[in-house]
């Protein structure tokens, strides 16, 4: 068999993988990663069990990569565009407005795809519990550096110690408005949130002209 026939076919399954796992998850972040399963994803996919079980071989293993799947959309939606921005508080305004429209344009279908997953295995254990903790840990990693860096840098006059706590306020906004918009259907929300993220920063000492990115009204792609 030629290289160029094996580099096809390597090239068409890489394809089907994609298409595959951005249908799985969608519909991880509507029914939980619990409910994601080869017949189920067989059946909105519109491939056959035996593909997708060739794809992936277990259900574990396919959550596993669904879960490594949204983390790529994660960084290249909310991550990689704000790192235009120095780090420090302009690059913090850029995360957190990146992550209020990528909930409220739904890059997935069931709005924050790690919330959605946090909830629905946060009390149980292995591997799968561990790759949602260890992509959570990493973004209040992330959140809370840039809080340090713009410490460091006099960009907010808040204590180093204090870090820690306003990373977690201005995550836990994020996480009530994703909540809220998908039960109640009220992007308003989002708005609230906002401005609360806002006030919280410019109560540690942030200046106006430094959170303009934040101040900028999230848009709806729907």
């Amino acid at each position: 068999m030629s290289d160029q026939v094996v580099d096809g076919r390597r090239a068409r399954g890489d394809a089907s993988r994609r298409r595959v796992l951005t249908c799985a998850t969608n519909l991880a972040s509507v029914d939980g990663l619990d409910g994601l399963t080869i017949g189920r994803l067989a059946e909105s996919s519109k491939h056959s069990k035996s593909s997708i079980a060739t794809l992936f071989g277990s259900k574990q293993s396919l959550q596993l990569a669904t879960i490594a799947a949204a983390r790529e959309v994660f960084m290249t939606t909310i991550v990689e565009p704000a790192r235009d921005e120095p780090r420090g508080l302009r690059r913090l305004a850029a995360l957190l407005r990146n992550e209020i429209a990528y909930s409220r344009d739904r890059v997935f279908t069931g709005g924050c795809f790690f919330a959605a997953a946090s909830a629905d295995i946060d009390s149980k254990s292995g591997p799968v519990r561990e790759a949602v903790r260890e992509a959570q840990f990493q973004w209040l990693g992330y959140i809370t550096a840039q809080i340090r860096y713009a410490i460091e840098a006099s960009e907010l006059t808040a204590d180093a110690e204090d870090a820690d706590e306003i990373a977690f306020e201005l995550i836990a906004l994020h996480e009530h408005a994703n909540n809220r918009s998908l039960l109640l259907g009220d992007d308003r929300v989002y708005e609230f949130a906002a401005r609360a993220m806002r006030r919280r920063l410019l109560a540690a000492g942030a200046s106006e002209t430094m959170l303009a990115a934040l101040a900028q009204q999230p848009h709806s792609g729907r």
